[in-house]
């Protein structure tokens, strides 16, 4: 029976269930790595950063830097938080460009106040509702994630959370949270009336009130479809017109190994090889 079916969040703690194997998936499974990046990318775009000037951005429940690597290909910088060690292991292995902390969201945000641009979450809030430990009470947890999220923001700054709520409770949980901390805005829920393509993203301001971003797929059938191509089409210019190299070409190599220059990173240096394909051996 499909009701029988249990939830990732209510088989134990996050850290537990992100283990070795699951982290795996998300570096070898096409599947999931295709939908954490375009959930990734809707959620970059509804933070409607400025596009002259690079941002500094926080990534909760980073996990394996799926997210971070978008981030990075949009000229950002960003730092990650998980309570995964075998995630973030996942991360390091895949070089990701942002600054990694093990830390469990539920305890708090530990940076100073104003720290970053925005924020963004990929399937993570949704853990806070549940209490693994005794001394877990929800929304307590939840409260100190988002007073403490609210603090580190820049005032006018945006965090968006996509989230996979189990019921209308656990949505309304967690919007009194954030509004109790501070924050303003709602859901914005892509494609309504789909039971797959369907997505909740929590819109916060953080010090001023704003308008939210219109949904996807609101319209009628027709009228979606030509709205989603627009959509995609319209990311495609954007990429074009920044200049963005293709993925693993010498363009983008070069590029990568400047950043993690400017970062301060021992990287090789350049020479005629450099994303030069290889052969392969037999």
């Amino acid at each position: 029976m499909a009701g029988s079916v249990r939830r990732p969040e209510q088989t134990g703690p996050p850290e537990l269930f992100y283990n070795e194997a699951e982290a795996r998936k998300y570096t070898q499974n096409s599947r999931i790595m295709e939908i954490q990046s375009q959930m990734s990318e809707r959620a970059v775009e509804l933070l409607c950063l400025p596009e002259d000037q690079p941002c500094f951005l926080l990534d909760v429940g980073c996990g394996s830097g799926l997210s971070g690597e978008y981030i990075t290909e949009q000229g950002h910088h960003w730092v990650g938080i998980d309570i995964s060690p075998a995630m973030l292991e996942v991360a390091l292995e895949r070089e990701a460009e942002g600054d990694l902390i093990l830390g469990d969201m539920g305890q708090g945000i530990p940076f100073r106040p104003g720290a970053f641009d925005g924020c963004i979450s990929i399937s993570a809030l949704q853990w806070l509702c549940n209490a693994d430990k005794k001394t877990h009470n929800p929304p307590r947890r939840l409260f100190c994630f988002f007073s403490t999220l609210y603090s580190a923001l820049a005032r006018g700054a945006r965090a968006v959370l996509q989230i996979y709520p189990e019921n209308a409770q656990q949505l309304e949980l967690i919007t009194a949270q954030a509004m109790r901390a501070g924050f303003t805005g709602g859901m914005v829920v892509d494609y309504p009336n789909s039971s797959k393509a369907k997505k909740f993203f929590l819109c916060l301001f953080a010090g001023v009130s704003g308008l939210l971003p219109k949904a996807l797929g609101e319209e009628t059938a027709e009228e979606e479809a030509s709205h989603h191509v627009s959509f995609t089409n319209q990311r495609a210019r954007l990429k074009q017109a920044r200049g963005k190299s293709v993925k693993k070409s010498r363009d983008w190599i070069l590029e990568k190994k400047e950043r993690r220059r400017r970062q301060g990173k021992e990287v090789r240096p350049d020479t005629k090889f450099s994303g030069r394909k290889r052969r392969p051996h037999f």
